[in-house]
């Protein structure tokens, strides 16, 4: 058993040592994939202010929030700038932070009573949630049937568009869906942010690992006590 256990790790440790000095693409490809979408966010807040003010404090149609000046800009800032210190890689533990913020309140306040789904799945026997349902669990089994009601509801309404509209020019960029607007996207977002915020930009491509090791070595030049070097490593 040691032996095998020795060929699997020889095998392992050389193969993904290999990988080590790569690990920073992934890291890279998730900034890449947030920051776009944070300063959409964060842009159409900016354009639509007085809005974005109006839909944070209204208690009847929006989300009744309390400063909802100071909130809506604080918003706006995070995903805007935050969105701008990802793409380059700055400073990126501290601005998951915010956003990190900004997405569990999206979550919770926007669309937390919709359930999970982004869109609403149209389809029971496909939908994520009938493995749910199958043991039982009863919030899976409102999916479904919510899917089910979808499912009617889209039918319909490509009845309706056949016999009424041009069906083929409507569905040319893509077919009809059921906006959910469940907590789905909100919630991978803040999963994305977490992993950078445990792990940071990325090694080699991320402004953050040269000014680390710029800095690091600087320390390292000026002397301190033997005792603290080993807290000094300069990254590779």
């Amino acid at each position: 058993m040691s032996f095998l256990f020795k060929v699997y790790y020889a095998i392992h440790d050389n193969l993904f040592g290999l990988l080590k000095h790569l690990d920073g693409l992934v890291l890279l490809a998730l900034r890449l994939f947030l920051a776009p979408v944070m300063i959409a966010a964060g842009l159409n807040k900016w354009h639509s202010f007085d809005s974005t003010v109006e839909w944070f404090g209204n208690a009847t149609w929006g989300l009744g929030l309390p400063y909802p000046e100071l909130l809506a800009a604080l918003a706006t800032g995070t995903e805007v700038f935050g969105g701008f210190l990802l793409l380059f890689g700055l400073a990126v533990r501290w601005a998951a932070v915010p956003l990190m913020a900004t997405m569990l309140v999206a979550a919770l306040e926007v669309h937390w009573d919709n359930g999970w789904f982004a869109i609403a799945p149209s389809d029971p026997s496909t939908s994520t949630a009938k493995l749910l349902a199958d043991v039982g669990i009863p919030t899976a089994e409102d999916s479904l049937e919510n899917s089910r009601e979808v499912s009617l509801r889209l039918e319909r309404a490509k009845d309706i568009l056949r016999e009424n509209g041009n069906y083929e020019w409507l569905t040319g960029k893509g077919n009809f869906v059921v906006l959910n607007n469940g907590i789905e996207f909100a919630a991978t977002y803040f999963l994305m942010l977490l992993v950078l915020f445990f792990w940071g930009g990325g090694r080699y491509v991320s402004l953050d690992y040269y000014f680390d090791r710029a800095a690091r070595q600087v320390l390292r030049d000026q002397g301190p006590p033997q005792r603290d070097l080993d807290d000094l490593n300069v990254p590779d």
